[in-house]
């Protein structure tokens, strides 16, 4: 039985699976959403981004958890991939949904340097924290009213020292075994970065017609591609 543990992006917590928990479950896996400190009902908690990467490993390590399966979405592939190579033999593949990976040394914001700065002007105002940002966000990814109030309304300020601690990896990255979930709608270009990961033996693409926020706008359809990914 392959045993899911899900991290979702910015702002967003466990919550935010709650559409794609049911059918893998119904596969007859296990399934693990997880808060990262800082985050939803772990808001207030200080955190930079070794933190989130300690949180993921605790949880696997906690629960005792065999052939896994790490699913990163968005910021969350950066902690997720770091995680992934400390967990050893538990793992059976980490899954990057849309997401950031993460580089030697380099942070979510280094690779997006507007960012940084919009990123540190919300943090000064916002006790260190990147406030949410806008219902523009979230236009031409294929997402309802419905669906754009319910992230917004579950969305908390997302711990800053995160976003600009770098990474740390003891390997390449592109020696694990890996699924990069590509949204195609609204950014249909990879990431360089990703293509020449995608390029090694190891990693593997999928691709879903949906924006950046599948767990909500095409949840059945992310659980699919992340069952094939786990008997990939």
């Amino acid at each position: 039985m392959t045993q899911f543990v899900l991290v979702a992006g910015a702002w967003l917590g466990a919550w935010a699976w709650e559409e794609v928990v049911p059918a893998l479950r119904e596969a007859g896996h296990g399934v693990h959403p997880l808060t990262l400190s800082g985050l939803a009902e772990k808001r207030g908690i200080p955190a930079g981004q070794q933190t989130h990467v300690q949180d993921i490993v605790d949880e696997v390590e906690r629960l005792d958890l065999r052939d896994v399966v790490l699913v990163g979405h968005s910021y969350s592939g950066i902690p997720v991939g770091q995680a992934a190579e400390r967990i050893g033999g538990r793992l059976a593949r980490v899954v990057f949904v849309d997401a950031n990976v993460p580089q030697d040394g380099e942070s979510f914001a280094s690779a997006w340097p507007e960012g940084r700065a919009m990123v540190e002007a919300s943090m000064a105002v916002n006790d260190g924290c990147w406030a949410p940002l806008g219902a523009e966000l979230y236009a031409g990814h294929g997402l309802t009213d419905e669906q754009v109030a319910r992230i917004m309304g579950g969305a908390t300020p997302h711990p800053g020292a995160s976003l600009i601690e770098p990474a740390a990896l003891a390997r390449p990255l592109g020696e694990l075994p890996a699924t990069y979930i590509q949204c195609v709608l609204g950014n249909p270009e990879l990431n360089p970065d990703v293509a020449a990961l995608l390029a090694g033996e190891r990693w593997r693409l999928a691709t879903l017609d949906t924006g950046h926020w599948p767990m909500f706008s095409q949840p059945r359809e992310l659980a699919r591609v992340l069952l094939e990914a786990a008997t990939a």
